[in-house]
C-alpha cells in the first residue's frame, strides 16, 4: 500500500502496522509519538535536545494558544512556525477544538463557531471552521487539523449526536476553506479529519464512515481520553480502525500512557501525542522499562545506578538515581529538565521497539509480556 504521502512498511496478523509518512519537512517512522509543543516550545526541553537525545521526528503546536500569544501577525513576519522556533522536522497542529472544550465555562458555542475569553487577559474572541483553518495556514503545520467539538466522558447520547452532527459539517467547511486557499510558506499542508461520537459505538460507526468518505490523507480519533476507562479507549478505537481507510495513516489524539500507546498500536494506530510525559516528568514521576518511578521517594537517596538501565536516552546514563532525587529534593529547575527529557526519550524509544517488533513479527506476544512490567510502581 503506496501513496506520495504513507506507505505501510510491514503488516502483522492483527491490525498493528509499521509505516513511513513523508512531508516537505522529513519523513516519519510510524508508530510514532509526537511530544506536545504548545506555545512552539516542548516544556523544559531546548530544540537540539529533541532532535539529539530525544530523537523526536514530529512535534505539535496548538492553534489556539499561538493564535493568542504571539499572535499571528508576528507568526507571519516570522515565516511560520518552523522558522520561528528553529525546528526544520515536520509539525502538526491541533485545530484548537480540544482547547476550546476544556472552556466550557467561558464559552458560546452555536454553527457558526465558538466565542470564548483567553485564559491570559479574559479578552473575547472567535473562532470558526474557517479562522482555525486560516489560523493553521500561517502556522504552517505539515499536518493540520480539522476543527471539532469534543464531547465530555459521560456524554448524554443525543449531545454526543448533535455534536458528531455539527462536526461532521464543520468538517466540510473545513475541507472548502483549504481547497480554495492555497499553502503561504512554499510547502505542502495535509489536513486530517476527525472521527468524533463519545463512546456510542453506532455515532463511532457513523463518524468514521463519514470521515472515510472525505478521502484525506490521514484520519484522526478525538473525543477518547477524556475520562473514560480504559477498555472504552480500547474499544472504540478497535471499532473506529476497523472502518477508517487502511491505507492512510491513523491518528489517536491525547493518549497516553505508555501501556494505552502499546495496546492502541495494536489495534492499528500510527500516531499518538499526550502532555504525559513532560508533564509527568515536572512531577517527578518517571517512566522506564522496569515501571514507573516517583524520583521524590526516599528509597533513591543512596541509589547511583542509571535512571533506566534499559534506556537509550544520554541521561539515562549520565545521571543516577540518587542525584535526580536530589535536584528534585532541592527543587532544582534542572530536575525538570532531565525528567522531562528521559521521559520523552522513552516514549520514543518505546515506539521505536514497537516498531521493530512489528517488522520482526513478534509484535504481540512481546506487547503482552512488557505491559504488566511498564505498568509495575517501583
Amino acid at each position: 500500500m503506496t501513496s506520495s504521502f504513507f506507505e505501510i512498511n510491514k503488516t502483522t496478523t492483527g491490525k498493528a502496522r509499521a509505516g513511513t509518512i513523508t512531508t516537505d519537512h522529513g519523513t516519519i517512522e510510524t508508530p510514532i509519538f509526537m511530544p506536545v509543543g504548545t506555545v512552539a516550545s516542548v516544556k523544559t526541553v531546548h530544540q537540539r535536545e529533541l532532535k539529539d537525545d530525544i530523537k523526536a521526528q514530529i512535534i505539535l503546536g496548538n492553534t489556539y494558544h499561538l493564535n493568542l500569544r504571539p499572535k499571528m501577525d508576528i507568526m507571519q513576519a516570522a515565516g511560520g512556525l518552523h522558522k520561528f522556533m528553529n525546528w526544520d522536522l515536520p509539525i502538526l497542529t491541533d485545530s484548537g477544538g480540544y482547547q476550546v472544550f476544556s472552556l466550557s465555562k467561558s464559552r458560546k458555542l452555536n454553527e457558526e463557531g465558538v466565542k470564548f475569553k483567553s485564559h491570559i487577559d479574559g479578552s473575547t474572541h472567535f473562532i470558526s471552521p474557517e479562522i482555525s483553518m486560516q489560523i493553521q495556514r500561517q502556522i504552517g503545520a505539515d499536518i493540520f487539523m480539522a476543527f471539532d467539538e469534543c464531547t465530555p466522558y459521560p456524554c448524554e447520547y443525543n449531545l454526543a449526536k448533535k455534536s458528531m452532527e455539527m462536526t461532521h459539517r464543520w468538517l466540510k467547511r473545513c475541507i472548502k476553506w483549504t481547497d480554495e486557499n492555497t499553502e503561504i510558506y512554499g510547502h505542502q499542508q495535509k489536513l486530517f479529519p476527525i472521527v468524533q461520537g463519545s463512546t456510542y459505538s453506532d455515532l463511532r460507526k457513523k463518524s468514521a464512515e463519514f470521515i472515510s468518505e472525505q478521502n484525506a490523507a490521514g484520519n484522526a480519533i478525538g473525543g477518547l481520553s477524556v475520562g473514560e476507562p480504559e477498555d472504552e479507549m480500547y474499544r472504540i478505537t478497535d471499532e473506529v480502525t476497523d472502518i477508517l481507510p487502511k491505507d492512510k495513516p491513523r491518528y489517536l489524539m491525547g493518549v497516553g500512557t505508555p501501556w494505552n500507546i502499546l495496546e492502541t498500536i495494536g489495534l492499528g494506530i500510527d500516531m499518538m501525542d499526550c502532555v504525559m510525559p513532560t508533564r509527568n516528568a515536572r512531577n517527578a514521576m518517571l517512566f522506564t522499562w522496569q515501571g514507573v518511578m516517583n524520583m521524590k521517594n526516599k528509597k533513591w537517596e543512596s541509589d547511583f545506578s542509571a535512571l533506566d538501565e534499559f534506556g537509550s536516552s544520554y541521561v539515562d546514563s549520565e545521571y543516577s538515581k540518587a542525584y535526580v532525587r536530589h535536584l528534585f529534593a532541592s527543587k532544582e529547575y534542572l530536575a525538570k529538565q532531565i525528567a522531562s527529557i528521559h521521559n520523552l526519550a522513552f516514549y520514543l524509544d518505546l515506539v521505536r521497539v514497537a516498531r521493530q517488533h512489528i517488522i520482526a513479527g513478534d509484535f504481540y506476544e512481546w506487547k503482552e509480556s512488557v505491559v504488566p512490567v511498564l505498568k509495575q510502581r517501583l
